[in-house]
């Protein structure tokens, strides 16, 4: 059963989330990476997509694997129907300075540094390739929604005051309509005092909270990719 709803948008620390919500005891967390490692699941949010994923019942196939937390898209896209589906779970809104997360967001759907399909490539990361061009229609309407009419993956998010107003229109989005008591507006600096007061769990003794999946380590990722090289990979996604 889904007990924490994650509605932050890629590359606001949600692959530091899914460490800290799997270390907290809510595993597994999902996040594209479950979709980049189980491609049978692009079904479920190409039916999402369409409007075919409604009830609790529905939302309970999508996540039918034990999933008991989401961050990132695709799922967390869908934080509005899954906080009505999922009345008891409580809400985290990861956050970062919008300026900050521009060069980031930029980068990661733009496709920058990202290597073009190629038959030469190993054949694994030509199984990614052929799951991100099945998330295709997903990818572009999430995109759309956040972006405009006129966006599709892969189109370069040139314009900043564009993309911080859809960052500040999402987060107030967001905030507006879910109860406070109910949300959490996180920023995964803050560590893990303000998270594990919200979710009810004790702070782990000793343990830092986890940061993973920056632009730098992202950039390192496609040159791997590029080599084949893909254990510890972050992949190429909206995602982080």
């Amino acid at each position: 059963m889904m007990k924490v709803i994650g509605a932050g948008l890629p590359r606001t620390g949600t692959t530091s989330m899914k460490a800290a919500l799997e270390r907290l005891g809510f595993a597994p967390c999902y996040h594209m990476v479950e979709v980049m490692t189980h491609p049978g699941h692009v079904d479920h949010w190409l039916e999402a997509a369409a409007g075919k994923v409604r009830t609790r019942e529905d939302w309970d196939r999508v996540f039918q694997d034990g999933y008991q937390a989401e961050v990132d898209w695709p799922a967390s896209f869908y934080w509005r129907e899954l906080a009505d589906a999922y009345p008891e779970a409580p809400v985290v809104l990861t956050v970062r300075d919008p300026h900050q997360w521009y060069p980031s967001i930029r980068m990661l759907l733009s496709g920058e540094n990202r290597p073009a399909p190629s038959d030469e490539l190993p054949e694994q990361v030509r199984r990614l390739f052929t799951t991100m061009q099945r998330m295709g229609p997903v990818l572009d309407q999430m995109g759309r929604a956040l972006f405009g009419p006129d966006w599709a993956f892969g189109t370069d998010l040139a314009d900043e005051e564009l993309v911080v107003a859809a960052f500040n229109r999402h987060v107030e989005t967001v905030k507006q309509s879910i109860p406070a008591e109910r949300l959490l507006v996180f920023d995964v600096r803050e560590g893990w005092e303000p998270l594990c007061a919200f979710l009810g769990v004790d702070v782990p003794a000793g343990e830092p909270f986890p940061h993973l999946n920056d632009a730098d380590s992202m950039r390192q990722a496609f040159e791997r990719m590029k080599s084949g090289d893909l254990p510890g990979f972050p992949l190429g996604h909206p995602g982080g």
